[in-house]
C-alpha cells in the first residue's frame, strides 16, 4: 500500500504509468532491504540461542551447525553492506557497457575480447541478462569494439567501478619471438535511463550512418544495411546497434543508448561542479589505467585506485571481479564522507 500513500500525496502521479512504475520499483527495492535486515536479525538471534545450547550441552554437532550458520550470516552482512554503498540515483538501473581496443593491433583486439568474456561471465554468475548490441571484430583475432546491455538489479551501480582504462601485460601469443607486450583497452559504463526522463536531442546535432552488420546474425543481417551508428556532434558520443532485424529498430535502440550516454554526461557535469577535481571518476584516456592485469613475469591484478590486489588473474578474467568492485565502492563512500566533513 506504500505506493498508494505516496501517490495520494501527489495527484499528478495518478494515471501516469511511468511514475507509478518508478514508485513500484523503488518500493520493491526498499521492501527487499527491510526483509534482508529482518532476516539478518532473526538469524543472529537464532544463532545466539544455538551457541548457548552448544555451550550448555557441550554438543560438538551443534557447534558445527553454529559455524556454518555464522558463515551464512557473514555472507548476508556483506550483501547488505554492498547494498548500502549503492545509493546513487542511477545505481539500481540496468547498464550499457562498451569496450574499445587501444593501439596494438591484434594483441589489443584479443585483450578487448578477453575483457568482454570477463564481463559476460560476471553477469552470468550474477544471474543478469546480457545482450550484445554492436560488435566490430578484429582483422585477425579478437574484437575492435563491442557494446552490450546488462540487465539486473544495481547493474550500473556495480559496473561503474569498471569505467576506465584496463592494462594487460603478458607474453603475446601472436608474437613469434615470444616477447612481452603491454596492451590497453578502454571500458565505458553508463546507466539505462527511464523512458520518462526528458533528454533533448536536436536533429541537427546528430549524424546517422547505416552500414552492413558484421559477424554472426543470419542471412538477413548480413545482406542489408540495417546496422545504425549515431554520432552526437557537440559531445562526440558515438553509439551503434546492429542486433535488431530492421534499420528502424536499430535506430530506436541506438537513440535510447545515446540519451542514456548524454544523461550520464550531464550527471558528471553536476558532480564536477561540486568537485572540480572530479576524483571519483578517473579520466578515460591512455596512460590513466585504473587496473593492471599482469600475466608475465609474475601473476597479479591490481586496481590502481584502491590498491586492491589479486594473485589469481585467471580467476579474475573468469568473471570474479566482485572484490574489486566492492573495494572501489567502499573507497568512493569513504571519499564522499571525507568531502562532507571538509
Amino acid at each position: 500500500m506504500a505506493e498508494l500513500e505516496i501517490a495520494s500525496q501527489n495527484p499528478d502521479v495518478w494515471g501516469n504509468p511511468d511514475e507509478m512504475a518508478k514508485i513500484n520499483k523503488e518500493k520493491a527495492i526498499l521492501e527487499k532491504s527491510v526483509l534482508s535486515w529482518t532476516e539478518l536479525d532473526r538469524r543472529v538471534q537464532d544463532t545466539s540461542v544455538l551457541v548457548e545450547m552448544a555451550v550448555e550441552e557441550k554438543d560438538e554437532s551443534t557447534f558445527k551447525e553454529v559455524k556454518q550458520e555464522i558463515g551464512s550470516i557473514d555472507h548476508l552482512v556483506e550483501e547488505l553492506e554492498m547494498a548500502s554503498l549503492l545509493s546513487g540515483e542511477s545505481d539500481p538501473n540496468n547498464t550499457y557497457l562498451s569496450i574499445n581496443s587501444g593501439a596494438g593491433g591484434t594483441e589489443a583486439c584479443d585483450w578487448a575480447s578477453m575483457l568482454m568474456r570477463m564481463y559476460l561471465r560476471w553477469a552470468e554468475k550474477k544471474g543478469f541478462k546480457t545482450e550484445i548490441l554492436a560488435m566490430t571484430e578484429g582483422e585477425e583475432a579478437g574484437i575492435k569494439s563491442v557494446t552490450m546491455q546488462i540487465d539486473g538489479p544495481f547493474a550500473y551501480g556495480l559496473l561503474k567501478a569498471e569505467n576506465g582504462v584496463h592494462r594487460l601485460v603478458r607474453i603475446s601469443p601472436f608474437d613469434s619471438n615470444a616477447r612481452r607486450h603491454t596492451s590497453f583497452t578502454s571500458v565505458s559504463v553508463w546507466p539505462e535511463v527511464d523512458e520518462n526522463i526528458e533528454i533533448e536531442v536536436r536533429p541537427e546535432d546528430i549524424r546517422v550512418d547505416t552500414y552492413r552488420a558484421s559477424g554472426a546474425g543470419g542471412q538477413h543481417i548480413n545482406r542489408t544495411d540495417s546496422a545504425v551508428r549515431i554520432t552526437h556532434e557537440p559531445t562526440g558520443v558515438v553509439v551503434q546497434c546492429q542486433t535488431q532485424r530492421s534499420q528502424h529498430a536499430n535506430r530506436d535502440q541506438a537513440m535510447k543508448m545515446l540519451k542514456a550516454a548524454l544523461y550520464e554526461i550531464e550527471m558528471d557535469k553536476k558532480q564536477a561542479e561540486k568537485d572540480e577535481m572530479n576524483s571519483k571518476k578517473m579520466i578515460n584516456e591512455w596512460g590513466s589505467q585504473i587496473r593492471s592485469y599482469v600475466l608475465h613475469p609474475y601473476q597479479m591484478v591490481k586496481d590502481h585506485r584502491t590498491n586492491y590486489e589479486s594473485g589469481n588473474p585467471d580467476q579474475v578474467l573468469d568473471g570474479d571481479i566482485n572484490l574489486f568492485i566492492e573495494s572501489f565502492l567502499k573507497a568512493s563512500a569513504t571519499e564522499g564522507l571525507k568531502e562532507k566533513a571538509t
